[in-house]
């Protein structure tokens, strides 16, 4: 509890008791109990509303009518763009209000994906470049690069670098604006760390048949367990293992795969995890280039039982990345041959799947016509990302943005329209590929290729 100079003062008798006077650096503002009880019972201005007598707080009184404005409204006055947000920051601390703060300037629900400009770089400390990024809801930022984590708070303006064990850094979780998990495909075990403190929590390993390290391919999360994609030093088996993500002991074992002469389907550990929520189900997928091309998979997971609910065996233009929407019911891919967006409709996956004579292709393109495949993978190094409502998927340094069009109220599944779109106001389209797409409040984060920075795109932010 921060510490603050208190004077009382006599309450004339008849005013309202329900009325608060408060001094703030002998300014006198006047407010309700209700509304200072908006602060919660930690506060210093609930304090203040339990208190029976008026109170001075030796405080600069120019942002208290601020902090006063986002109690009574949940939102800040359009007058805030006047002030310091590194100010405004610092006296939401002192008087225990920062997380309405963070709610109405970084708030999930104010993400506009059709306002999205980019309005600043984040510098990175070193010359080595982002591997891989991670985002809380509200918009904290953790980065790898290199050996290094650099972490930064939800207003972005506070940055700390941690030094890891790892040469470099392949997978990447926020489990909260302080905590990290963190693994390589080319260094044993799953490390748990914690970014303030600058050290590593615990490691969770997978213990293989051959007894070799368990090197981390993908790490996912729901907001009750944490998934993690292991695969043996020796390449010779994989698993997804599932903890308990508040005490990380684990769960249930899922997806092992013990690999014998030349069973590529076996062979290929998932890459990528994603809980769909919406279904209870872990989506984990993965891909193989071989001297026939690039094969892969897609499986929808059922952790409380272990078994597949429905796969994708991907063949033909396989994908070089894939997401899915648990808003929309899509689950969206990128070829690796054609570069083309592409969906299928999770309602219909499950009809395929159960009916062994089904051997229709579940995907439609969203452009209003394929590409033709030339032998070139025109989709390789494309990354997709699904947020919200929205389809986000980068080609070289371009991002394209993709959304639902209705037509019509037939009902049918098959035939969903998607529009691609200009994003909003944007003028730095192109330039260096991009390696990374992330979201956290209202906010994108982009990295490129061989840029030492992240890029941030936001649309409105509250007046700052």
């Amino acid at each position: 509890m921060p510490s603050f100079d208190i004077c009382c003062l006599e309450t004339e008798p008849g005013l309202n008791s329900n009325v608060v006077s408060i001094n703030v650096g002998g300014r006198i503002f006047q407010t309700t109990k209700q509304t200072l009880t908006q602060a919660g019972p930690k506060s210093l201005l609930y304090r203040l509303a339990e208190t029976g007598s008026d109170r001075f707080v030796d405080r600069d009184p120019g942002q208290f009518p601020l902090l006063l404005s986002l109690l009574r409204s949940g939102t800040l006055p359009s007058k805030v763009k006047d002030f310091d947000l590194r100010d405004l920051i610092e006296e939401s601390r002192f008087y225990g209000v920062e997380s309405l703060l963070t709610s109405s300037l970084s708030d999930p629900s104010h993400f506009d994906a059709f306002a999205l400009r980019k309005s600043s770089e984040l510098p990175l400390n070193g010359r080595d470049t982002p591997s891989a990024i991670a985002s809380t809801p509200f918009g904290s930022l953790h980065v790898s690069h290199g050996s290094k984590i650099t972490s930064f708070d939800w207003s972005l303006t506070r940055k700390s670098t941690i030094l890891t064990q790892f040469a470099a850094i392949d997978s990447l979780l926020a489990i909260s604006p302080d905590i990290a998990a963190a693994g390589a495909t080319d260094f044993s075990g799953l490390q748990i760390l914690d970014l303030q403190k600058g050290r590593v929590k615990q490691v969770l390993n997978w213990e293989n048949a051959t007894r070799s390290g368990s090197t981390v391919q993908a790490i996912g999360s729901s907001g009750e367990f944490l998934f993690t994609s292991f695969e043996s030093s020796r390449r010779n088996s994989n698993s997804i293992l599932v903890y308990d993500m508040n005490t990380l002991n684990p769960v249930i074992e899922i997806a092992r795969n013990e690999i014998f002469g030349a069973d590529l389907d076996s062979a290929i550990p998932a890459t990528k995890l994603r809980w769909v929520s919406g279904y209870g189900l872990l989506m984990a997928s993965g891909s193989h280039s071989g001297l026939s091309g690039v094969s892969g998979n897609i499986k929808f997971w059922d952790i409380r039982s272990g078994n597949v609910a429905f796969e994708l065996k991907e063949k033909v233009d396989c994908f070089a990345d894939v997401c899915v929407s648990d808003n929309m019911n899509v689950l969206f891919k990128v070829g690796v041959s054609s570069g083309e967006v592409l969906n299928a409709d999770l309602r219909c996956l499950g009809a395929v799947n159960n009916d062994a004579n089904d051997n229709s292709n579940p995907w439609m393109c969203v452009e209003n016509r394929r590409k033709v495949v030339n032998g070139k993978k025109e989709g390789l190094g494309c990354k997709i990302e699904s947020h919200g409502n929205q389809v986000f998927c980068s080609k070289g340094g371009d991002i394209e943005l993709w959304s639902e069009v209705a037509v019509g109220s037939g009902g049918r599944l098959k035939g969903r329209v998607f529009r691609k779109n200009v994003m909003g106001r944007v003028k730095a389209m192109g330039g260096l590929k991009v390696t990374n797409l992330a979201f956290g409040g209202n906010k994108m984060f982009v990295t490129r290729k061989d840029q030492q920075a992240v890029e941030v795109w936001q649309g409105s932010t509250g007046g700052f």
